[in-house]
């Protein structure tokens, strides 16, 4: 062993143990800040990133229909599609496809097939008294909407199927984040993913509308919790300056392959039950990952359970390869135990303080309308007239791309000018997407504009919790995921808008992604700043709202003066 390459490596342990305090992080970070421990867990949570497309995504394809439908008339079925409709439907200026998709004509079609007479304009029309047959070529396999008629004036029923599920999310997220909270991770992970699986096979029992809102309901209760947890618990197991790389990257890699080929994996199951036992049956699999997934070291000591929070620190150290001096972990037990108990406020503290409120306020408007202009611009693709497999396959694609900008560049641009900009152009490019036609070009507006807002949409969950100090980060950004189910809720409506304008729904989303980028100019940034551990930081951090605060132009702030000159005007 070469004793002069080993003296300044033990000197420099010996240097780091003379802290008074050592806090999880420099634990963390001697036991090895990104190794291959945190790697092998960050693989083995791609599965809770394939249930959670699953869960968000799965409806749409089991609920969808196609926008070209017309009556059925059973009298005319040895006729093809097309003879039926040019025969038994009025021809409408007021439909975007020229013949009336919610009427036909009162006739004996029996009588007139005998004697060649067609019907005349002239003829009284009535509701479609047969349910309806569908463009087979748009949606080509049976959905429950086109089997259960949720068209003409059952139209508004896929959106408030899908808003009731988003409901079942508010829930969620409080239950599940309580369960978290008060007794681990892994049982919030298991649980949630449990409901989600039970919640989908029940809907594929569903035989009217109220059965299936009251399953989507139940399987919203998993939804985002049963990715989210495990994503949060890998983050907690990785030093901090990983974790703007990680977070974006876990779902560049993981998430946007699966949300990808989902549709093609619904055509490959070509009826809307068997989209929905494929998309549920998996999540059964959570039940196992208490045999893959470790606890939480910070829910550990958050319980008081320091010493097992240790052992955990130690088998990453082990597979890490890292060697923990003793004198850190007894520095580290001295720490913990002289650590005075956290300020026992409320998240409801963030209203009795003018400035945290506001900035509380408005990244719950950020986030909201990330929310809606995300999903919105997903549930309009089948007004786009193009393929809808194709132009799901394509906008969702966007999102591997996106989050790698986002990982790379985030802490360079900073969170404020990325949400500023990005929000703009997906303002500019959903308006093009009405402006420039139907067809392939209004797809390629909609993917880029699916592009910006990604990278808005992930800027701001980190943002989040940036902005709020340590005693109520949890809860608050808990609630502020809320104000995004609460988005999703309103989304599918503002996609029922084509049925007044066919242009209505996406120009509405403009404009919030518009206004999401005028909210932004008035939020602190956060890039290369340390988080605010107390309410004083945190009003501090408002006070030091400067609009031209670029982080590429600002020096790296040291360690030492890293609290103080943070905050400074």
């Amino acid at each position: 062993m070469d004793v002069a390459k080993e003296r300044p490596k033990a000197e420099a342990r010996e240097i780091q143990t003379d802290k008074d305090v050592v806090d999880y992080d420099e634990l963390l970070s001697s036991a090895g800040e990104f190794g291959r421990y945190q790697f092998l867990l960050f693989i083995a949570t791609f599965p809770f990133y394939v249930f959670g497309v699953f869960v968000y995504f799965s409806q749409l394809f089991m609920t969808e229909t196609s926008s070209n439908h017309w009556c059925w008339v059973p009298e005319l079925a040895n006729m093809t599609d097309i003879e039926r409709r040019s025969f038994a439907i009025p021809k409408t200026n007021d439909s975007l496809f020229g013949y009336s998709q919610c009427s036909m004509y009162e006739a004996n079609w029996t009588e007139l097939l005998e004697t060649g007479q067609r019907p005349d304009e002239s003829w009284r029309t009535i509701p479609c008294q047969h349910g309806w047959e569908f463009n087979k070529t748009e949606i080509p396999y049976p959905t429950i909407s086109s089997e259960l008629g949720w068209v003409c004036d059952k139209d508004s029923y896929q959106a408030s199927a899908q808003s009731v599920f988003f409901l079942g999310s508010i829930v969620g997220g409080f239950l599940i984040g309580w369960i978290a909270d008060r007794f681990g991770r892994l049982p919030a992970i298991v649980i949630s993913n449990l409901i989600g699986c039970l919640g989908g096979l029940i809907s594929i029992f569903a035989r009217n509308f109220a059965e299936f809102t009251a399953c989507r309901f139940f399987m919203g209760i998993s939804y985002d919790n049963c990715m989210m947890m495990a994503y949060l618990l890998v983050l907690e197991y990785v030093a901090p300056r990983y974790k703007t790389l990680l977070a974006n990257l876990s779902f560049a890699l993981f998430y946007s392959v699966p949300v990808t080929l989902l549709p093609w994996l619904a055509l490959i199951c070509g009826h809307w039950w068997t989209i929905g036992l494929v998309t549920s049956v998996p999540l059964a699999l959570g039940l196992f990952s208490p045999l893959f997934i470790p606890e939480s070291p910070r829910w550990l000591l958050s319980r008081g359970r320091v010493d097992n929070a240790i052992k955990k620190i130690e088998t990453i150290s082990r597979v890490n390869k890292k060697e923990i001096p003793p004198k850190l972990i007894e520095q580290f037990k001295i720490s913990i135990a002289n650590q005075k108990s956290p300020e026992s406020q409320s998240y409801m503290e963030i209203l009795k303080r003018p400035s945290i409120r506001k900035m509380f306020i408005l990244i719950c408007l950020l986030f909201m309308c990330c929310t809606i202009v995300f999903d919105g611009l997903v549930r309009s693709i089948g007004q786009l007239d193009f393929d809808f497999f194709i132009s799901f396959s394509v906008v969702s694609f966007t999102e591997f791309p996106s989050l790698l900008v986002v990982a790379f560049i985030m802490d360079w641009m900073g969170r404020r000018w990325m949400a500023i900009t990005c929000m703009t152009l997906s303002c500019i490019f959903t308006f093009l997407t009405v402006g420039v036609g139907a067809g392939f070009p209004s797809v390629i507006c909609a993917v880029i504009a699916r592009f910006f807002v990604n990278m808005s949409y992930n800027a701001t969950m980190q943002w989040a919790a940036e902005i709020l100090p340590t005693p109520v980060r949890g809860s608050g950004t808990a609630f502020v995921h809320v104000c995004g189910f609460i988005g999703n809720v309103i989304s599918p409506y503002i996609v029922y808008l084509k049925i007044f304008r066919y242009w209505l729904p996406l120009a509405v989303v403009a404009l919030i992604a518009g206004l999401g980028g005028v909210i932004s100019f008035a939020l602190p940034e956060t890039a290369k700043k340390e988080m605010p551990h107390t309410f004083e930081d945190s009003e501090a951090l408002a006070r030091s709202h400067k609009l031209w605060d670029l982080p590429w132009n600002r020096k790296k702030e040291s360690v030492e003066g890293h609290v103080n000159n943070s905050f400074e005007m």
